[in-house]
Order: C-alpha cells, then structure tokens, then sequence
C-alpha cells in the first residue's frame, strides 16, 4: 500500500509513476493549468477535476471542465489550458507512464495557431 498526502504547498506534482514504482502510468495532480500548447505522442492524458472550474483548448474546441469532470486527451491532439479559478485543483493521469528521454520526447510543443488562438 502507498498513501500520497495532498502537498499543500506545491502547486503541481507527481505522486507517483514508473520512476518511483512499478506503475504503468503516471499519477499527479495541481492547482494549474499551463498554457502550453503542445500534443504526446504516445500518452493518453486524462484529467479529473476536484474542485473548482477551468478552461482547456483540444484543438480548435473550447472545453469548459467542473467538479466532478473528467477530459480524456488521446494521443496527437493538441491542448492546453487557457484558465484556471484560484480554487482549481484536478488529478491527471498520463498513460503509458514515460521515464527520462521517452517522456521529454513526447511532450511535443505546437503553434497557438493550430488551436485556432491569436
């Protein structure tokens, strides 16, 4: 058994993953949202909103996300926050769980454009 303690400090973070256990994914959770465009890959992100409201852009959709939701972002599409209320906080589960190289690799940046912003 794990127990992972809400970091009261910290505004984003990883619990737990294949770093530190033998976890196939990737478990964290955060009080913000980055805007940063960018699309995996290969990971399946799916986010589990706690408490307050937020708004993500997946491709040119403007989704707004509450207590309660869950988004699931596949592979290939483009994303990124754009708001977050100050008592925001959701989960994000990251599938397949990537380490070192693999995870910095799928992480892939894209233009604003392709959300269809500025």
């Amino acid at each position: 058994m794990r127990v992972e303690k809400n970091r009261t400090g910290m505004a984003k973070g990883w619990y737990a993953g294949p770093w530190d256990s033998n976890l196939t994914v990737s478990v964290g959770g955060s009080r913000i949202g980055k805007d940063e465009p960018h699309f995996h890959r290969l990971m399946t992100e799916i986010y589990l909103i706690a408490s307050g409201t937020a708004t993500m852009r997946v491709e040119e959709r403007t989704v707004l996300l509450e207590p309660g939701d869950v988004l699931i972002v596949e592979p290939g599409e483009a994303h990124t926050w754009l708001s977050a209320s100050s008592d925001h906080f959701h989960f994000c589960i990251q599938t397949p769980g990537l380490v070192g190289d693999a995870a910095r690799s799928d992480k892939v940046p894209v233009d604003r454009s392709r959300l269809g912003l500025e």
